[in-house]
């Protein structure tokens, strides 16, 4: 029922919405003598916050048409490689003239990017992408919304993600380097453990994990406490709900993305209050960059999509209350997965010391649970200062993390 009536909220709520969004185009019009006035301002800034405090944030454009590399553009073309109805394989080509432009003479190692799939779309990602693109050609995983996903198409879960992780290897070929941000980590490194068992030729050159909870024991948070004192079958009683029509997934049980987002919100709701404030301070005084600073960032943080039931159960089980893959307990279609099967593939954590999602030493436990890479293999960093989406996205990211993550990669390049 959850899901339904936040739907038909949404729903009535369009008469105030659609009156909201003509006081706001009568009050902001310049065309009208009162609309500099501090009642005219008050009124429309009013008007604009009610209209996207209540609309609908769908799916994110990328806007990467190019980046700029020794001070040249070059242009960036998106192209979906593969797919399945769970999740599009996207392709950022640089324009090989552009890059002879820059003076690019020599082609670095292709990146894969594996996108969370835990509420957000890839798009949050944006920052990452960009600046990957710097050095490399750059995949990332597109994953889809489930409510899309008609119930015909079967189920996907924390296997079936493995597999998908295991299926775009295969298919961009040759050893890729993996960066794993926040959720992937466990099954991402499930996965390299039974590739590196069967000495797959595709399986990675180098793995680096962002923020992720490969062993959520360590230094735990809120969310990871939140996970472990609740009982399993609350999370399926209170969590789960139907998807309603006219979605083509109706009738699907998912985790809806609404509910992660005020999970996550309620989290640091003063922050967001305050940010709302500032927000209708800075429409009331017509400051054109702070709006656009905040609609920047809550347009990306309000578009949400929905995990399947069996994902999110599986991963609440696995990853935070049994610890099945540090344990040693994971097992994958009858295969028991094992960490110490990695020998070839090089490690990087890193983490940020106050990331309130994966505390500090619940990735670089990857290298304890990992023994058998060699130390030379390895590297370990910690982020002063930076939260958890400071990890892979703002100015430690692109001035401290990358450089690293990039001489990380260039590094394990050249030693293939």
């Amino acid at each position: 029922m959850l899901y339904s009536l936040h739907e038909y909220a949404y729903y009535s709520a369009a008469p105030m919405r659609a009156l909201a969004q003509m006081t706001r185009d009568f009050w902001g019009s310049k065309a009208n003598p009162a609309s500099d006035t501090a009642l005219g301002r008050t009124l429309y800034a009013s008007a604009e916050l009610f209209s996207n405090v209540t609309r609908r944030y769908g799916k994110p454009d990328w806007r990467i048409d190019s980046v700029t590399i020794n001070d040249t553009p070059v242009r960036v073309q998106v192209i979906e490689d593969w797919s399945t109805p769970w999740v599009r394989l996207l392709r950022f080509q640089r324009d090989n003239a552009d890059l002879r432009r820059a003076g690019v003479k020599k082609t670095a190692p292709a990146v894969l990017i594996v996108a969370p799939l835990s509420g957000h779309y890839a798009t949050l990602l944006r920052g990452t992408v960009q600046e990957f693109l710097l050095d490399h050609d750059v995949y990332i995983t597109d994953w889809v919304n489930a409510r899309q996903v008609p119930v015909l198409e079967g189920r996907f879960d924390f296997y079936s993600y493995m597999d998908h992780i295991q299926h775009m290897l295969e298919f961009i070929g040759s050893r890729i380097h993996v960066v794993g941000v926040c959720q992937p980590g466990p099954p991402v490194l499930a996965t390299a453990c039974l590739m590196a068992e069967d000495n797959h030729p595709n399986r990675p050159a180098s793995m680096t994990f962002m923020g992720s909870p490969i062993d959520a024991r360590f230094n735990p948070t809120v969310t990871n406490n939140l996970a472990e004192e609740r009982p399993f079958a609350w999370f399926k009683s209170n969590m789960v709900h139907n998807v309603p029509p006219p979605y083509p997934g109706v009738g699907r049980r998912v985790y809806p993305g609404f509910v992660q987002l005020y999970s996550f919100m309620s989290m640091n709701e003063e922050r967001h209050m305050d940010a709302l404030k500032s927000y209708f301070s800075n429409l009331v005084e017509d400051d054109g960059d702070g709006v656009e600073k905040h609609l920047e960032f809550y347009d990306e943080y309000l578009s949400v999509l929905d995990l399947t039931e069996e994902f999110y159960l599986q991963t609440i089980d696995l990853v935070f209350q049994k610890h099945a893959l540090p344990k040693g307990e994971l097992v994958h279609k009858g295969r028991n997965v094992k960490p110490q099967a990695i020998t070839d593939i090089a490690l990087m954590t890193v983490e940020g010391e106050k990331d309130d999602i994966s505390g500090v030493g619940q990735t670089q436990a990857a290298h304890e649970i990992c023994p058998n890479i060699p130390a030379d293999m390895k590297e370990l960093y910690v982020q002063a200062g930076a939260g958890h989406y400071g990890v892979f996205n703002g100015r430690r990211f692109r001035e401290s993390i990358y450089p690293k993550i990039r001489d990380f990669i260039a590094k394990t390049d050249a030693n293939l």
